[in-house]
C-alpha cells in the first residue's frame, strides 16, 4: 500500500496568539516544520509550537530561513555559503534546545522560502546547508525539493534525504516550482491540489504548467499552513488519501 508523509510549516507568527490554525492542522499532518526566528517566529512561539506538536504526536523539524522578517524569508539574499552554514546551524540549535527542554526531539530540517528555492539549484548553497545539518546532528533527515541540488548535497554529506513535493504549488518543466511572482504559482482550488497529490503518490509524476509530465520522487508532501483555509484543505486531503488507500505517516528516522 502506498504511503506518504504530510508536512506543514508552522509557528510562523510572533508574539502571543499568532499561531493561527496550527493546532487544527496538527490533527491532520504527520510532520511539523517549525520556524526558528529568522524569517518568522520567536522563542515563545517556537516553544508553544513544539508543545503543540509534541502533544499531537507529530514529528518536529527545524525550518530555517534567511534573516528576513519583513519579507517572510521569500526574498532572495546574496549571502556567502559560510554565512548560510552558520545561520542554518544557529537556527537548528535554537530549536533543538527548546525541544529538548520540552521533552521532544528535532527529527528533520527543511529550509524555508527563498533559501529553499535557491538551494534547490545552487550546489554551494546546498552543500553549506547540508553540512550545517550534519554538524548539528548527522542523524537528522534533510527535506529538499525532489530532484534538487539540496537532495544531492544531503547525499554527499551522508545524510538521509527526504524528497519533497508540494500540494498547492505548480511546477515548471524542469521540475522546479513556479515562482511566486507569477499568477499561476498556486493551485487555488482544493480539488486540483488533491488531484496533484494523488498523482504524486500513485504515479510519481506532476503535470507542469506547459503540460509536460515530470517525474518526481514523493516522500513527503508540503501543505502550506498560512492560508485562510489551510485546515480545511488538510482535512480534505487526509480524507482523499484514506479513500485512495494511502497510508499517511512520518518518514522513519
Amino acid at each position: 500500500m502506498p504511503e506518504i508523509d504530510l508536512n506543514c510549516d508552522m509557528g510562523e507568527g510572533s508574539g502571543a496568539g499568532t499561531t493561527g490554525s496550527d493546532a487544527e492542522l496538527l490533527r491532520h499532518v504527520t510532520s511539523a516544520n517549525i520556524a526558528c526566528g529568522f524569517h518568522a517566529g520567536d522563542p515563545m512561539v517556537m516553544q508553544h509550537t513544539v508543545r503543540l506538536a509534541r502533544d499531537a504526536g507529530v514529528v518536529i523539524g527545524a525550518h530555517p530561513g534567511f534573516p528576513d522578517l519583513q519579507g517572510f524569508g521569500r526574498r532572495p539574499m546574496q549571502l556567502t555559503p559560510h554565512d548560510v552554514h552558520a545561520q542554518t546551524l544557529y537556527q537548528i540549535g535554537a530549536l533543538q534546545a527548546i525541544a529538548r527542554a520540552e521533552g521532544a526531539t528535532v527529527v528533520h530540517v527543511k529550509p524555508h522560502g527563498a533559501l529553499y528555492n535557491m538551494a534547490a539549484q545552487d550546489d554551494a548553497l546546498a552543500d553549506a546547508i547540508a553540512d550545517a545539518v550534519r554538524c548539528a546532528d548527522a542523524s537528522l533527515l534533510l527535506f529538499g525539493l525532489s530532484g534538487s541540488a539540496l537532495i544531492r548535497a544531503g547525499m554527499r554529506a551522508g545524510l538521509r534525504t527526504v524528497s519533497e513535493v508540494f500540494a498547492d504549488r505548480t511546477y515548471q518543466a524542469d521540475g522546479t516550482l513556479t515562482p511566486r511572482s507569477r499568477a499561476d504559482a498556486l493551485h487555488h482550488e482544493a480539488a486540483r491540489a488533491v488531484e496533484q497529490v494523488l498523482a504524486f503518490v500513485h504515479h510519481g509524476t506532476v503535470t507542469a504548467t506547459d503540460g509536460t509530465v515530470v517525474r518526481v520522487q514523493a516522500d513527503t508532501v508540503c501543505l502550506h499552513g498560512d492560508g485562510p483555509h489551510a485546515a480545511d484543505f488538510a482535512r480534505a486531503l487526509r480524507a482523499a488519501l484514506a479513500d485512495a488507500n494511502v497510508t499517511v505517516r512520518a518518514t522513519p528516522r
